[in-house]
This record gives C-alpha cells, sequence and structure tokens, in this order.
C-alpha cells in the first residue's frame, strides 16, 4: 500500500510482486494516486464503500482469487470499475467477470497504452457515478426536513393519491393536506407534482 490519497485512487490487486510493482511504478509516473496489495483478503481488509477510483484485480491468486472477489464486491455493491487481468487461457473466465459486473480484462502480456487507455476510462465511469451518488444524497437530504406527517402525506402523493384521497387516508381536512402539500414542494424544491414524484424515487421513497 503506497498511497492514501483521499481522490480517485487505483487498487492494484495481484500476488505477483513483479507485475504489482511495475504497474505502481508506471501508474505513479502518471500521475496516479495508487494502493497496492497482495491478496484479495488484503484489499478487503480496507474496502469500504466509500474508496472510489478503479481496481486493477489479478484473476489468479492463492486463497481467494479475483473472480471470488468480484463477486463479493458485487455483492457489496461497491462503485469501483473493476478490471481483471488475466492470462492468456484465463480469458473465457474474464469474459465471464464481465458478464458479472467487470468494467474490462487485460490479456498478459499488455503494453503500458492498454493499461493507461483502461484506467482512464475505468476512473472516468467511476467519477460519473460518484457524481450521481451525490446527486442522489443531495436529493435525499431535501427530504429528510420533512416532518412525519409531511412524509405520510408524500407517501400518499408518490401513490397517486388526490388531496381528497389523503384527507380520507389520514383523516384530515383537505385543507390541511394542500397545506402539507405546499410545504413538500417547498422544502424539497420541486417544480412540479411529476418532478417531485421522480425526485421521491430517486431518493428511494415511494
Amino acid at each position: 500500500m503506497r498511497n492514501t490519497s483521499p481522490g480517485p485512487t487505483v487498487f492494484v490487486v495481484d500476488d505477483d510482486e513483479a507485475v504489482r510493482d511495475s504497474l505502481v511504478v508506471l501508474l505513479e509516473n502518471k500521475g496516479y494516486a495508487v494502493r497496492a496489495f497482495d491478496s484479495a483478503s488484503g484489499f478487503l481488509a480496507q474496502h469500504s464503500a466509500e474508496l472510489h477510483g478503479c481496481l486493477l484485480l489479478d484473476i489468479r491468486m492463492p486463497g481467494m482469487d479475483g473472480m471470488a472477489l468480484l463477486k463479493q464486491l458485487a455483492t457489496s455493491g461497491t462503485s469501483l470499475p473493476i478490471i481483471m487481468i488475466t492470462g492468456h487461457g484465463d480469458v473465457p473466465t474474464a469474459v465471464k467477470a464481465m458478464h458479472q459486473g467487470a468494467f474490462d480484462f487485460l490479456e498478459k502480456p499488455f503494453t503500458q497504452d492498454i493499461i493507461l487507455d483502461s484506467v482512464t476510462r475505468a476512473l472516468q465511469v467511476g467519477e460519473q457515478g460518484d457524481e450521481a451518488r451525490a446527486a442522489v444524497r443531495a436529493v435525499a437530504a431535501r427530504f429528510e426536513r420533512l416532518t412525519d406527517r409531511e412524509r405520510e402525506v408524500l407517501d400518499r402523493m408518490v401513490e397517486g393519491m388526490t388531496s381528497k384521497e389523503i384527507a380520507r387516508k389520514l383523516e384530515i381536512s383537505p385543507r390541511t393536506v394542500e397545506i402539507h402539500r405546499a410545504r413538500i414542494m417547498e422544502k424539497t424544491e420541486a417544480r412540479t407534482l411529476s418532478n417531485l414524484v421522480r425526485m421521491a424515487l430517486t431518493a428511494g421513497l415511494g
């Protein structure tokens, strides 16, 4: 592990020290922050959902191999684009890995240009994902401003209920529902009802 930069990082997981070190040198010389691990378990010990960047992952390793790590990361909902490193005989496995969510695979021996191109594209995808998740968090934060009663009204708005239907369901007056609706629109900064519904769904509500 060579770098603890908080920015986008290229993580390298390969049990072959020579390959691992050559990748670290290449990537650091190109200005990338790099963290290297000699095993899948070593990487998992420091993995968290907050990591952003991309992962260069060797398929064949003792203990937990690259495919097993890929599956575990997919289950945990990782946001890291994963580039599989494969030998010639592992190509069918690498193709299978892409069907399971891997971003790309590099067949040994690979050139520096191929590595750098794949890493560049993976980081771009990762940054887009980071931006998308930040947007979702920003939208969700708006809904956290709502009171419990406003959330109850919102839930029924998302279900498509009218103000009169919401009033009957919650046993309050239609006028009170309208007041709640206006406050919901104001607090969430929604421009229209359809905009509000899309935002609620984006935030995982409804």
